[in-house]
């Protein structure tokens, strides 16, 4: 694709009509400026895939023009992607103090980014990367020191917001200055590029400090052990349970290594200096029953993760009891139902309390990091955009934010769709042209297109079982012995005696043989594998895979 040098564009190549893998870009003048590498969750149907990655592979081949990839904050679908893609790009990375500390020890377990060279930059700061000039501004949200970004260019100033909302009484930095965002806007930006995770729903998005509250009334009411999940990457979260623990007397255990990881992280940036010591899960065992409150990853289900460990009774050294209670200080990111469903039914079934927003009555134990409609509508009067393009979101939230722009008298709104190539000119901005977008797997121990032919016949495999046939045959095509039949996922092998699937097979195959006019091993293979899935088929109703296999004896 060939963009004109002299308008500017933008492209949000995933991230917009889901919640994963935000990865965006903006060009002019034949140069690239990335903001945000981040991954998503691998469902079921990737068998053996732990990740989704975005493809790399259209800005790959501009690389030498990328100036720059911003990370507006340290959540795994704006910063996870990173360690994975950076070796392909070779760019310079800019980041907040506290990202670039949790992008540092991600790095550590990955050679191939050794030579990364990471930026930090604060509030105020100005980026000169002709021919932009970037100036950054905290915004509050769920994780610590995320940034707004003021992206300006000789054809106007466009604002990309990232994720945020306005939380009044954050628990950990400064609320957002109304006053620093309409100084950076002036009298109005060209373009704004806005979270829509929450344009469906009324109202503002509570403050944290109300959760605060609710977590110390709810801890009140448990009289055995507590444990709690939530997001590790929402420090601000885990300052709030840590003080409504103290407030009731209680210890907090922290189990989960990403949760360690970014405790270790927010203490180096200078962060949760005002708490007790957090304990081990080598304390848990000595801790009465009333005293604890276990602080743990697997908020959203995730098989490898503490809490799923724990509710399956594997985690050594960590278990809860009948009596016991969980509270998810969370929210159910969409596509993740299924598996959070699976656990809570584990601990209710354990005899264990399961508590959350939908269930703990008159109290507040969770709020989201996004903006609701009426916060949406100020930073659009902050900001009094020529042209909105609402991302970060599901299609219908995305939707909605465009609605509300154009019900705020957005002149231009522009709903776009991954991969969408948006001209940004005031004249008549527009999408123009579209670029596929792919994802990425990330297996245990490599890195594969999300359509490569292996993934799909693994999950062909997974869903349909499969039949290996191995026969050995002389110069005529007749059977030297009897065929090797195994079937995979097809039949119990206690029944194979008395089931006549196996005499069938060899039935299609001796025919096969007698019919086949070929002497190519290749041919007979083929139609033996034909008639063997034919009569396969109609016996269980799915096509089975079927490997054919003949050797001349």
């Amino acid at each position: 694709m060939k963009l004109d040098p002299d308008h500017l564009h933008f492209i949000p190549y995933k991230g917009c009509e889901e919640f994963a893998c935000n990865f965006n870009f903006y060009a002019y003048k034949g140069k690239w400026l990335l903001m945000d590498c981040g991954m998503g969750i691998a469902g079921k149907q990737y068998p053996m895939v732990d990740l989704l990655l975005p493809d790399p592979s259209f800005i790959e081949q501009y690389k030498d023009d990328i100036l720059a990839l911003v990370i507006t904050h340290a959540h795994e679908d704006h910063i996870g992607a990173v360690p994975h893609l950076w070796p392909r790009l070779k760019c310079p990375v800019y980041c907040s103090p506290f990202t670039a500390e949790v992008l540092r020890r991600k790095i550590k377990e990955f050679t191939a980014c050794k030579g990364m060279k990471i930026t930090e930059v604060r509030e105020g700061q100005t980026l000169p990367l002709k021919p932009f000039e970037l100036e950054f501004l905290d915004i509050t949200h769920s994780v610590l020191e995320n940034l707004s970004t003021a992206i300006k260019t000789d054809k106007g100033t466009i604002l990309h917001t990232g994720d945020w909302n306005l939380d009044p009484s954050p628990s950990l930095g400064k609320a957002t200055s109304e006053d620093a965002f309409r100084k950076i806007c002036g009298d109005g930006v060209l373009a704004y590029i806005g979270d829509s995770t929450n344009a469906q729903k009324e109202g503002s998005t509570p403050s944290e400090e109300e959760v605060r509250k609710g977590l110390i009334e709810v801890f009140k009411q448990q009289k055995n052990r507590i444990a709690i999940t939530t997001f590790s990457s929402n420090v601000g979260r885990l300052h709030s349970i840590a003080k409504a623990a103290e407030a009731v007397g209680r210890s907090v255990v922290v189990v989960g290594r990403s949760m360690n990881n970014m405790i270790g992280a927010a203490k180096k940036c200078g962060y949760l200096n005002d708490l007790p010591p957090f304990l081990k899960d080598t304390d848990y065992k000595d801790l009465p029953r009333d005293n604890v409150v276990l602080m743990t990853t697997g908020s959203q289900g995730e098989s490898r993760a503490a809490l799923s460990r724990i509710a399956n009774g594997d985690f050594k050294g960590v278990r809860l009891e009948p009596g016991d209670s969980v509270i998810f200080s969370s929210w159910k990111i969409p596509g993740n139902e299924k598996e959070i469903n699976e656990v809570q039914n584990k601990l209710v079934a354990s005899g264990i309390n399961v508590i959350s927003n939908t269930n703990s009555g008159e109290h507040i134990i969770h709020v989201s990091g996004h903006p609701c409609r009426d916060e949406l509508k100020e930073m659009i009067a902050w900001s009094t955009p020529h042209i909105a393009v609402p991302v970060h979101g599901e299609r219908v939230m995305v939707d909605a934010h465009g609605q509300l722009a154009r019900d705020q008298n957005v002149p231009h709104v522009i709903v776009p769709q991954n991969g969408s190539v948006i001209r940004l000119e005031k004249e008549n901005p527009r999408i123009i042209d579209h670029i596929e977008t792919k994802f990425l797997g990330v297996e245990p121990r490599r890195v594969i297109p999300l359509e490569s032919a292996a993934i799909s016949e693994r999950r062909k495999l997974q869903f349909t079982g499969c039949a290996f046939v191995s026969l050995v045959i002389d110069q005529k095509n007749k059977l030297l012995d009897d065929p090797q039949i195994d079937l995979i996922g097809l039949e119990d092998a206690n029944t194979k005696s008395e089931d006549d699937t196996y005499d069938d097979i060899y039935g299609e195959i001796e025919s096969s043989l007698i019919d086949v006019a070929s002497n190519d091993l290749d041919d007979i293979e083929e139609n033996i594998r034909i008639v063997v899935r034919r009569m396969l088929s109609h016996k269980y109703g799915f096509k089975p895979k079927v490997f054919v296999h003949a050797y001349r004896g």
